[in-house]
C-alpha cells in the first residue's frame, strides 16, 4: 500500500535549487535510509512528507488517516516542562490528562517512556526539559516518537548523541517496528542493518535503489558507470555528426532538415553529472620528537570520577579511539588534552613543535555573521598542500562551497554545512595533532569518505572520540574505553576489535574464570593479556606499558637489512641506467624500475623512524621503572 506519493517536486531554498521536478513516494513497510550531500535537501523532504513544508511546486498525496510521527534534527519543548510531562504532552495532548485519557492509560504511556529513557541513559524522569544538554532534549524527542503507533515514523540524524550500546538497542528496534521508516543518518553500519531501501538526493534528482546502504555502493557504481558508457556513445555519434555538418549540410530537402535537427539535439543534450566530492589533501606541520604526554590524570565533577590516574604517551601516527557512555568524561580527556581544561591531578606535556586541531562538538570558533570566505581567511589566505599552493576561495571550491555560496553568511548554512567548514577551518592551519570529537555528528556520507582516505595520509597524531562503529573501524588502531569509576580501558585495533574483546572478557567473568570485575588485579590482567596473544589491554590508571606487538617486533629485527638490500639494488640500478644510456627503451624501463624501489626504500626508512622511536620509548619506560 502507498502511504506517501510526491510528483514534479520543485523546491528551492534562497537561491539554491533542491529539487528539480523530481518524484518521490514511501510504501507500506519500507524502511528507506536518505543519503546525499549536506545542504542539497535531505531535512527538506523530510519536513515535506511529514507535511510541515510545502513544495513550491508539485502535488503531495497522503493515504487517509495515515498516523505521521516527526523527529527533527533540533527538537523544541515547551518550557517548563518535565521529560515525562513533555512526553505524555506529545502522546495523549496534555501533561494534565485531557482528550479522555484515562489514569490508567497514562500510568502505562510513563511505564514504557522510563523503560526507553532508560535504554537512552535518562534517569531523571523529573528534570526540566530546558535544563537538558542538546544530546539529552534529542533522545527525550526520541524517545517520544518511538511510543507513538504511527504508520510511517520519520527521523533526521536519530543516531547522534547516542553511545555505541544505544545505538544498537535502537537497531533492534526499529528492525521489529511494523511501521514504515524514513530517516537520515550517516551512520553506515546501521544504514547496513534496518533499511531495505536507500533514496539518493543527487542534483536536484532522488535516486531509489531496492536494497541496504552496502547494495546501495554497488548499484550506485554500475548507475554512474552505464551513464558515462552512454555519454560516450553520444559524443562519438556527436563526432560524426559534426563532421556531416562540416561537410556543407544544405537544409533544402526535409530529410536534410530533420538530420540536422537531430544533430542539434544531440548536440544540445547534457552530459552526466559527477558526483562532486570534498577533496582533502594532507596538510600538516612537522612532528618533533616529543608530541604528547599524559601523566597521572585526574578528574572529578560533582563528586563523581571520570578520570583517575590516566598515563599515556602518544606516539607518532598514533590512531587513537575513545569511547564509553555518554557523559563518562570521553570529551573531557580531549579537551585535557587540548589545555581546555584543567585536570584535577597530573599533567599534560606537549612538545615544542605540536601543532593541535580542535574540531570541537560545539563549533567554538564559528561566528555565524561572518561571510563563509572571510571565516576562511581569517585563518589562512593560502595553504600549502602536495599541488602547490592554494588559496582559501579554491579550498572552499574543493569543500563543495561554490563562489555563489562564499560569500553568503554563515547563519545562512545547513547544520551540516557548518560542520564541514568548521572542519575545512581546523586543517587550513595545517596541525600535527588532530583531536576530532565526535566529527561523524551532522556530517554527510561522502565527507566522511573523504575525511577517511584524508586521515590515512595525514602526518601526525588522530584522536577522536566517536559512537560510529564504522568510522572507528576505518580509522584507529587503539581503543581507550571509559568503563566506570574512572577506568580508562586500552584495547588494540578497530571498534569492532574492542568489542570482541570486551565480549570474551565479560564470557569469561560470567564463566567464573575471571573474577575481577573492575579490572583491578595485575596479576589476572597480565594472564589475560597472555591468553590472547599478548594483546595490551588494562587499566590506564598505571602508566601504559609500552611494547613491540609480535609483528613490529619481527619487522624491527629485519627492517635494517631490508633498508640495506635495497640501496643496493638501487645502485646496481645506477650502474646499468650508466651502461645503457644510450638505448632508449632499456632505459625508460631501468628508470621505471628505480623509481619503484625508491618508493619502497622511503617507505621503508618512513616505517623504520617509528619503529625506532617506538624501541627508544620503550628503553626509556624500562630505565625509568
Amino acid at each position: 500500500m502507498n502511504l506517501v506519493t510526491i510528483e514534479h517536486l520543485t523546491k528551492s531554498y534562497t537561491e539554491r535549487l533542491l529539487f528539480d521536478d523530481t518524484s518521490f513516494s514511501v510504501n507500506e513497510g519500507e524502511k528507506i535510509g536518505i543519503i546525499g550531500i549536506n545542504g542539497t535537501g535531505k531535512s527538506t523532504l523530510l519536513k515535506i512528507v511529514a507535511g510541515i513544508e510545502e513544495p513550491d511546486q508539485g502535488t503531495v498525496a497522503r493515504s487517509r488517516n495515515l498516523d505521521i510521527r516527526y523527529l527533527p534534527q533540533n527538537p523544541m519543548f515547551e518550557v517548563g516542562d518535565t521529560i515525562l510531562e513533555s512526553i505524555v504532552r506529545d502522546n495523549v495532548g496534555s501533561p494534565h490528562m485531557g482528550f479522555g485519557e484515562s489514569h490508567e492509560q497514562v500510568w502505562d504511556l510513563e511505564s514504557q517512556a522510563k523503560t526507553i529513557l532508560t535504554k537512552l541513559g535518562i534517569y531523571e524522569f523529573d528534570k526540566r526539559v530546558d535544563h537538558l544538554s542538546g544530546g539529552e532534549k534529542k533522545r527525550v524527542a526520541l524517545t517520544s516518537v518511538l511510543l507513538s503507533t504511527a504508520d510511517l515514523l520519520i527521523l533526521d540524524e536519530p543516531t547522534n548523541h547516542l553511545d555505541s550500546e544505544m545505538a544498537d538497542w535502537l537497531e533492534e528496534y526499529l528492525k521489529k517496528f511494523r511501521g514504515a521508516l524514513l530517516m537520515i543518518t550517516h551512520d553506515r553500519y546501521f544504514l547496513d542493518c534496518i533499511t531495505n531501501r536507500i533514496v539518493e538526493l543527487d542534483q536536484g534528482k532522488l535516486y531509489s535503489y531496492q536494497t541496504n546502504y552496502s547494495g546501495f555502493v554497488q548499484l550506485k557504481a554500475e548507475r554512474m558507470s552505464m551513464a558515462q558508457a552512454t555519454e560516450r556513445k553520444r559524443q562519438s555519434i556527436l563526432r560524426v555528426e559534426l563532421e556531416w555538418m562540416q561537410r556543407g549540410a544544405r537544409a533544402r530537402s526535409t530529410k536534410q532538415k530533420a538530420h540536422i535537427q537531430r544533430y542539434e539535439e544531440l548536440r544540445d543534450q547534457k552530459g552526466p553529472e559527477l558526483d562532486k566530492q570534498v577533496e582533502l589533501e594532507s596538510v600538516s606541520s612537522r612532528l618533533g620528537r616529543t608530541t604528547v604526554e599524559a601523566a597521572h590524570l585526574h578528574k572529578s565533577y560533582d563528586g563523581r570520577m571520570l578520570i583517575q590516574d590516566f598515563t599515556y604517551i602518544f606516539l607518532k601516527n598514533d590512531r587513537i579511539g575513545i569511547v564509553g557512555p555518554n557523559g563518562s568524561g570521553k570529551s573531557t580527556l580531549m579537551k585535557m588534552i587540548a589545555g581546555w581544561v584543567e585536570p584535577d591531578g597530573g599533567t599534560v606535556e606537549i612538545g615544542q613543535t605540536v601543532k593541535m586541531g580542535y574540531f570541537s562538538q560545539e563549533n567554538e570558533a564559528l561566528d555565524e555573521s561572518l561571510r563563509v570566505i572571510d571565516y576562511i581567511k581569517n585563518v589562512a589566505e593560502y595553504v600549502q598542500t602536495k599541488d602547490g599552493s592554494i588559496s582559501a576561495s579554491m579550498m572552499l571550491e574543493r569543500f563543495l562551497f561554490p563562489g555563489s555560496v562564499q560569500y553568503m553568511t554563515i547563519d545562512r548554512l545547513s547544520g551540516g554545512e557548518k560542520r564541514r567548514l568548521y572542519l575545512l577551518r581546523i586543517l587550513m592551519d595545517a596541525p600535527n595533532v588532530l583531536l576530532l570529537d565526535e566529527p561523524t555528528n551532522d556530517l554527510d556520507i561522502q565527507t566522511l569518505t573523504i575525511l577517511e582516505d584524508y586521515l590515512d595520509s595525514f602526518q601526525g597524531i588522530v584522536i577522536t572520540v566517536s559512537h560510529d562503529r564504522y568510522f572507528l573501524d576505518r580509522v584507529v588502531r587503539r581503543i581507550f574505553a571509559f568503563e566506570g569509576n574512572g577506568a580508562v580501558v586500552q584495547y588494540e585495533g578497530g571498534f569492532t576489535d574492542y568489542q570482541v574483546a570486551r565480549q570474551n572478557r565479560e564470557k569469561t567473568a560470567e564463566n567464573g574464570a575471571l573474577k575481577n570485575k573492575v579490572i583491578g588485579d595485575e596479576s589476572l590482567e597480565k594472564k589475560e593479556g597472555e591468553s590472547r596473544g599478548g594483546r595490551q589491554e588494562g587499566r590506564c590508571q598505571r602508566p601504559v606499558k609500552l611494547k613491540f606487538s609480535y609483528k613490529e617486533q619481527r619487522e624491527w629485527e629485519t627492517i635494517e637489512s631490508d633498508i640495506v638490500e635495497l640501496e643496493h639494488i638501487i645502485a646496481g640500478l645506477d650502474e646499468q641506467i650508466w651502461v645503457t644510456a644510450s638505448n632508449y627503451d632499456k632505459l625508460n624501463k631501468l628508470m621505471g624500475e628505480k623509481e619503484e624501489q625508491e618508493i619502497l626504500l622511503e617507505e621503508k626508512m618512513e616505517r623504520w623512524m617509528y619503529l625506532n622511536e617506538l624501541a627508544e620509548k620503550i628503553a626509556e619506560q624500562q630505565e625509568n621503572t
